[in-house]
């Protein structure tokens, strides 16, 4: 049996969403315990009322504070203890749950379970890690925000974790691995992405070079490597650029008679093109590099995006990412 321990309380909806998604969980997978952390008072009343049995599904752990999405981390790890999250956190660390998904705000979160699990031997901070749709199916990419500034040897440890990932849960054979640059060539990028590429060009695993932007989309690499600052602005450039084409689409599907019919005609091509690049289907972003498994939610996800972020945390369970990213790093201890 699989523990998960839920925040509950996290994020844009709370239990709104969290309870739903899990109840959608539980019902295909037989092997799944769920614990919700949470105001237990408010948690009952809401699965009350949407004739939900917690009893028979679920366990609920009471916890009298909330994380607030715009909140000082800092603040967050000293004066919320009994926090839904740090609470949720607590129970990975004592071998309660094997995971915490959390919508909750990133920046705590990734403070709170950095102090509460610590992290990996040899590895000095984690990093986020996420799938990108692409034409081969997805691409993993970090750091998507938890360090804003990374040196050339945490890039590094961010190429090894990534690399581990994409073994394990999409079981590739030397998966490749790419430093997001502003070139292909050797002379182009900036002192810390160059000093990166001669460290990664000695790493365990399959390095491929720098890769550009537009290879993020492609079926050339299967983990993009860069810093919390480049890889954060790179996301949401992908989110806008979804949104805008979205949006546009739709407006011209609009703008006459003509155009509805031909939306009408079209709409199974868009419909299978809009389940390939479903944001939803992608939720669910990778902490690596603590001794436990921390999957952050978006903060707005819905019930069908939480649930994948669940299944994103059941997946790393049955893969023991940590301990294989664990076993990656000892030869580059050694060396030192």
């Amino acid at each position: 049996m699989v523990t998960i321990a839920l925040d509950a309380m996290g994020g844009d909806f709370g239990p709104e969403v969290v309870i739903p998604a899990a109840v959608h969980v539980v019902k295909k997978s037989t092997n799944i315990h769920i614990i919700l952390v949470g105001d237990e008072t408010r948690l009952r009343a809401f699965a009350k009322e949407q004739s939900i049995d917690l009893d028979k599904h679920f366990e609920i752990q009471h916890a009298s504070q909330v994380v607030e999405m715009h909140e000082d981390p800092r603040l967050a790890v000293r004066k919320k203890k009994d926090s839904s999250m740090r609470v949720a956190i607590n129970m990975v660390k004592e071998g309660r749950a094997q995971a915490i998904v959390s919508a909750g705000n990133t920046g705590a979160l990734m403070a709170t379970a950095k102090f509460v699990l610590k992290t990996l031997p040899g590895i000095e901070r984690p990093a986020i890690c996420t799938t990108i749709p692409s034409y081969g199916g997805h691409t993993h990419m970090l750091d998507l925000g938890a360090n804003v500034d990374s040196s050339a040897q945490q890039l590094l440890q961010f190429a090894v974790m990534g690399s581990v990932l994409a073994e394990a849960v999409d079981n590739l054979h030397k998966p490749k691995v790419g430093l997001l640059n502003i070139g292909s060539e050797d002379v182009k990028g900036n002192a810390q992405v160059k000093e990166a590429n001669t460290f990664l060009k000695n790493g365990p695993f399959n390095y491929i070079g720098y890769v550009e932007g537009d290879d993020i989309y492609s079926d050339k690499v299967d983990v993009v490597v860069c810093d919390g600052f480049v890889g954060n602005i790179s996301l949401k450039t992908m989110e806008g650029v979804a949104k805008m084409i979205s949006t546009m689409m739709r407006e011209e599907f609009n703008k006459s008679l003509l155009s509805r019919i031909s939306g009408l005609c079209a709409m199974p091509v868009l419909k299978r093109f809009k389940k390939r690049v479903d944001p939803r289907m992608y939720n669910g972003a990778t902490m690596l590099g603590l001794t436990g498994i921390v999957i952050k939610s978006h903060g707005s996800a819905d019930v069908l995006s939480y649930a994948n972020a669940i299944e994103v945390a059941l997946l790393e369970i049955e893969k023991s990412v940590p301990e294989h990213i664990r076993h990656r790093m000892e030869p580059l201890l050694a060396s030192e």
